[in-house]
């Protein structure tokens, strides 16, 4: 099997026997490996795009092989030297360093990358409401973040000082220090009862709390590299190719929501049908995690076809998360070079017989 998903990503054709009999130095004539390459496909790791030519992996196969068959790749003193140049590059605001971030990648891999660094989720320390007349207030959210978020609100009926006061108090009491999930109906139905609020100010209060809960740990992406697929025979389509590189152009998402949360030493791969959007069902993605300071987490991304050197890519992603880490995070995140554990992270199918 590794034989095959090794030759296939070097030449971007179909493997058969003979070739494999050539170049894998297995000991073992190109019938017996044709009957393990029949034996392969039957249980759905590889498939033959003609019935006359030879085999290519899956999805399924390079799942098992990257889980199982890949060797660990490690960075010759050329590969290292220049990502370590590159990380001693100065750089400026966040946005740039993003910026720079994902270049690096895209240089390394030649493969479109993706970087962005979202801050540690913030929270609500205090609302101050504003009455500024019968039809008008200010709601402002200082945040733990020590920034503050404010809105106008026009009423639609006419309300007093008093109430505003009454459900300033209120809204310390209820809806402070609290994530955006635990705003629930149920507490802003509760608020809304002990308020005797019958304008609906709280909902329109709990909803402003929710949207800035929500934006303190968005993070922005840095793309760069989309025509980089270009150069890969499976993006020679130009309507396949146009469908990636606007998915990616347009900020489109590389992991499931809610699985964005990777250990530092830790490399996601998705493969395929595993990827988040359909219009990355016939890519993988490569994602590596890293402190970047300032309760920020970053992550570091690449996507390419699903014939992509898997043991490279990760082991050039590590690398140049650990630098950044040092760089960006401090702490006691070892020297680039100096921790060669490399978990891959991907789907936890079952694999039988292979």
């Amino acid at each position: 099997m590794a034989a095959v998903v090794d030759e296939y990503i070097r030449t971007a054709e179909p493997v058969g026997s003979k070739t494999i009999a050539k170049t894998a130095g297995l000991g073992c004539s190109s019938a017996t490996i044709r009957n393990e390459l029949a034996d392969l496909s039957q249980m759905g790791y590889l498939e033959q795009p003609h019935t006359s030519a030879g085999r290519i992996p899956t999805p399924k196969g390079y799942r098992i092989y990257v889980n199982e068959l890949m060797q660990r790749q490690k960075l010759s003193l050329e590969e290292t030297e220049r990502i370590n140049a590159a990380l001693n590059v100065k750089m400026g605001q966040l946005d740039d360093e993003m910026a720079n971030i994902g270049k690096i990648a895209s240089q390394l891999t030649n493969y479109p990358a993706l970087a962005f660094a979202a801050p540690a989720a913030a929270k609500v320390v205090r609302f101050d409401l504003i009455y500024l007349n019968a039809n008008e207030l200010v709601i402002v959210a200082t945040m733990s973040n020590s920034t503050a978020q404010s809105k106008l609100v026009k009423l639609p009926a006419s309300t007093t000082s008093e109430m505003v006061q009454k459900l300033n108090t209120l809204c310390n009491a209820h809806f402070t220090n609290l994530t955006e999930d635990k705003i629930t109906p149920e507490l802003i139905s509760a608020v809304e009862r002990a308020a005797d609020d019958s304008l609906g100010l709280t909902s329109v209060i709990a909803a402003f709390a929710i949207q800035v809960l929500t934006e303190s740990h968005e993070a922005s992406a840095f793309i760069t590299g989309e025509n980089r697929l270009l150069n890969q025979p499976e993006f020679q389509n130009p309507e396949k190719a146009h469908k990636l590189m606007s998915y990616l152009s347009n900020g489109g998402a590389l992991m499931p929501h809610g699985e964005e949360n990777l250990n530092r030493d830790e490399v996601r791969v998705l493969i395929g049908p595993e990827n988040v959007a359909e219009e990355l069902k016939d890519s993988s993605v490569i994602i590596a995690s890293y402190d970047a300071g300032d309760n920020m987490r970053g992550l570091i991304g690449v996507v390419g076809p699903t014939r992509m050197d898997y043991s490279a890519v990760a082991a050039k992603l590590k690398f140049l998360a650990e630098g950044l880490s040092k760089r960006l995070g401090g702490g006691d995140t070892p020297p680039p070079g100096m921790n060669n554990k490399l978990i891959v992270k991907g789907d936890d199918n079952n694999h039988d017989g292979g």
